[in-house]
C-alpha cells in the first residue's frame, strides 16, 4: 500500500509542478506579453515593405547576384479604414470572407472572416485576418516575379498599379484578372480566384512581346509587421511554420527569427509555409512536385516578419506566353476544411497547420469523436460528457481490475498491519513478507496507479483539443458557460456575480472548478488516509490546490475532469461494495473535519 501511495504521490506531484509552472509562471508571462502587444499595436508608427525573394546559388535554378529588393519604407500608421481608402481596390465577396485586393501592388491585404467574431457577443466585430500596409498592424500576401541580377527588365512591384475590369468583384464564380504592361514588350497577367472557403488560387503569366528569351522566377510571400498578440502557452505554436518534404514540420517562433534574421531551409518539391495564429493562418502553397526555395526572414528596420518561396525558372521564348500557379490559404483552421485541402490539392501534411501536438495519435481521434457526437446532440459540452463515459467504458476492465486489487488490499489490511508490527525493525523482511502476502492474495500493489496513468494522456489530449481547435471556440455548454475553450467566467470571490466587482485572475474561482475540487476531494476520501502525516497533509490540500490551478483552464476541460471524478467515485463505490469492502468515505470525512481533542496542559 505504501508503494502504491508513493507512486501515486510521485505522479500527482509531477502534475502539481506542471500546473504550478503554468499558473504561477506562464500565466503572468502571458499577461505581460498581451500588454506589450497592445502597447505595440497602439504605438505602431512605422510599416515596412516586404522584400522580394532573391535568386541565388541555392535557388531552384541558375542565377548569380541579387534580384531587386524593395527597401524598408517608413510612414505614419493610420487607422485601418483610412489605409484601405489610400489606393484603388477590387472587392472580395464570398459566403465566408469579405475584403478587397489592392490594385497598387496587386496585394491581398484586406480580409475579414464572416463566420467568426472577436467575442461571444453576436454583435462584436468579425475577425480581421489581413490588413494593408499603412495600417497599425500590416499583414498581407504578395506574389510576383523576380529576375536574375543584372537583367534589364521592368517587373511589377509594390508601386505597380494593375488594371482590372470595370466593376470587377472577386467571388467564387468570378475570378479576378489583373494585367500590367511594362511598356517594353512584356505584359503581365495575374488571375486570382477563390473557393467557397479560404483558398485562393493565383495564376501568374507573362507574354513575351520582345525578340529575346526571358527567364523569370515566380515568388509568393506573406509579410507581417510586429509580433501579434499570442496565447503564449507552451503547448501551442504561434509564429512561422512550414512543411518541407522529407524534412517534415518546421516551427519557428517570432523571437527565434528575430535573433536569426534569416532561416533558409533546403529547396524542396513538396510542402508549404506560412504564419499561424491560434485559430487563423495564412499559408503559401507552391506548385507541388516542382522545386522551390523556402525562406523565413526578419527585418529589424521595418519590424517585418516574412515567409516566402522562390520558384524555379520560368523561361519564355519571344512571342510566347508562360504561366505558373500557386495557392494561398487565408482563413480559419477548421479541421475538416484543412483535411479536405490536403487531400484535394495534394498538399503534403497540410493537417499540421493545426497544432495537434505530441499526442497527435490520441488528440485528433478524440476531436473526431467529440465532433461526431456534437453533430448528433448539438452541444460540444454534452459531447464531452458522452466521450468521457465512452472512455470509462473502454478502460472499464483495467479500472475494474485496479479497484478490485485495491479492495483486496483493504481486506488484508489487518494482516499488513501485523506484518509491519512484527518486522518494524527489519524493513527488508517486512517488504518480503508483504510481497508474499500480495502474491498469496493475488494483489497488485501498483494497480491503483493504472486509472491515474490512463487519465493523464487523455487529460492532455482533451486539453489540446479544447485549446487549439477552432470548433471549440465560443462553443456554449449550458447556463453561464458560453465558451468551452475559455475559463469559467464566474467567481466565488464576488459571490458569482452578486457583488459588482471583477476579481483579479488569481481569484477567478468559478462554479465548475469548485465542483471539480469537491469531487476530487470526495474521491480521495474513498480510501483511508495515509499513515504518514506529510502525505495526509498533501492529499488533503491537493484538491484545493488543483481547484485554484484549474480555474484558469478551459471550462470544457474542468467539466470533463469533474464528470470523470464523479464517474470514478460511482465506479469505485460499486466495485468495493461488491467485494465486501466497507466504503470509508463518511468515516474519513468525519475524521477530516472533526476537531482534535486539545491536549491537557501539564501542571507545574
Amino acid at each position: 500500500m505504501a508503494d502504491n501511495r508513493n507512486t501515486i504521490l510521485a505522479i500527482v506531484l509531477s502534475l502539481i509542478v506542471l500546473l504550478g509552472w503554468q499558473f504561477f509562471i506562464a500565466q503572468p508571462q502571458i499577461e505581460r506579453q498581451r500588454e506589450a502587444a497592445e502597447q505595440q499595436a497602439a504605438l505602431q508608427g512605422t510599416t515596412g515593405e516586404s522584400a522580394v525573394p532573391q535568386p541565388g546559388s541555392s535557388a531552384p535554378a541558375a542565377g548569380g547576384a541579387a534580384a531587386p529588393s524593395a527597401g524598408g519604407t517608413a510612414g505614419q500608421a493610420v487607422n485601418r479604414e483610412a489605409a484601405l481608402t489610400a489606393a484603388p481596390r477590387v472587392k472580395i465577396e464570398t459566403p465566408r470572407v469579405s475584403g478587397s485586393i489592392n490594385l497598387t501592388g496587386g496585394r491581398i491585404d484586406d480580409l475579414r472572416l464572416k463566420d467568426y467574431r472577436e467575442t461571444v457577443d453576436p454583435d462584436s466585430p468579425t475577425i480581421v485576418l489581413f490588413s494593408p500596409k499603412g495600417s497599425p498592424a500590416p499583414y498581407y500576401a504578395d506574389f510576383g516575379f523576380a529576375a536574375d541580377p543584372g537583367t534589364d527588365v521592368a517587373l511589377p512591384d509594390a508601386a505597380t498599379v494593375w488594371q482590372a475590369p470595370e466593376g470587377a468583384v472577386l467571388t467564387p464564380d468570378t475570378p479576378l484578372v489583373l494585367s500590367w504592361d511594362n511598356g517594353a514588350g512584356l505584359t503581365f497577367k495575374r488571375t486570382i480566384s477563390i473557393d467557397e472557403n479560404y483558398m485562393f488560387k493565383i495564376e501568374q503569366g507573362v507574354i513575351n512581346g520582345t525578340d529575346a528569351d526571358l527567364q523569370l522566377y515566380p515568388y509568393g510571400l506573406i509579410a507581417r509587421t510586429g509580433i501579434p498578440q499570442t496565447a503564449g502557452f507552451y503547448i501551442l505554436h504561434e509564429g512561422l511554420i512550414g512543411v518541407f518534404g522529407d524534412k517534415g514540420l518546421s516551427e519557428i517562433d517570432y523571437d527565434d527569427l528575430q535573433e536569426a534574421k534569416k532561416i533558409r531551409p533546403d529547396q524542396v518539391e513538396n510542402g508549404w509555409l506560412g504564419i499561424t495564429d491560434k485559430y487563423w493562418a495564412a499559408a503559401l502553397v507552391p506548385t507541388q512536385g516542382e522545386a522551390f526555395q523556402p525562406q523565413f526572414s526578419y527585418s529589424p528596420a521595418s519590424d517585418n516578419f516574412q515567409t516566402d518561396f522562390l520558384g524555379g525558372a520560368l523561361k519564355v521564348a519571344p512571342g510566347a506566353e508562360a504561366t505558373t500557379t500557386s495557392h494561398l490559404f487565408a482563413g480559419a483552421k477548421e479541421t475538416a476544411t484543412i483535411d479536405a485541402y490536403e487531400e484535394d490539392l495534394g498538399i503534403e501534411q497540410f493537417e499540421l497547420l493545426i497544432d495537434w501536438g505530441w499526442f497527435y495519435f490520441l488528440t485528433k481521434p478524440l476531436f473526431f469523436a467529440i465532433d461526431w457526437l456534437f453533430r448528433l446532440v448539438g452541444n460540444f459540452g454534452v459531447a464531452i460528457l458522452i466521450v468521457t463515459v465512452a472512455i470509462k467504458t473502454v478502460f472499464f476492465p483495467l479500472a475494474n481490475k485496479s479497484y478490485v486489487s485495491m479492495s483486496k488490499m483493504k481486506l488484508v489490511q489487518p494482516q499488513m498491519t501485523e506484518i509491519r508490527d512484527r518486522y518494524k525493525d527489519d524493513k527488508q523482511k517486512q517488504q518480503q513478507a508483504l510481497m508474499e502476502l500480495y502474491k498469496k492474495e493475488k494483489i497488485n500493489p501498483l494497480a491503483g496507479c493504472l486509472p491515474v496513468l490512463v487519465q493523464i494522456p487523455v487529460f492532455f489530449a482533451l486539453y489540446k483539443v479544447l485549446f487549439v481547435t477552432i470548433e471549440m471556440r465560443h462553443a456554449p455548454f449550458f447556463g453561464w458557460i458560453q465558451d468551452l475553450s475559455a475559463p469559467d467566467p464566474t467567481s466565488l470571490f464576488n459571490l458569482f456575480g452578486l457583488i459588482p466587482w471583477d476579481p483579479p485572475q488569481m481569484l477567478m474561482l468559478g462554479v465548475w472548478p469548485l465542483i471539480m475540487g469537491i469531487t476530487m476531494f470526495v474521491q480521495m476520501k474513498m480510501n483511508p488516509a495515509p499513515p504518514d502525516p506529510t502525505q495526509q497533509m498533501i492529499f488533503t490540500w491537493m484538491p484545493v490546490l488543483f481547484t485554484f490551478m484549474l480555474a484558469s483552464f478551459p471550462a470544457g476541460l474542468v467539466i470533463y475532469w469533474a464528470w470523470n471524478n464523479f464517474l470514478s467515485i460511482s465506479q469505485q463505490y460499486v466495485i468495493m461494495r461488491r467485494q465486501g469492502v466497507k466504503v470509508e468515505l463518511w468515516d474519513n470525512l468525519r475524521n477530516t473535519f472533526s476537531r482534535k481533542k486539545a491536549t491537557p496542559e501539564k501542571s507545574d
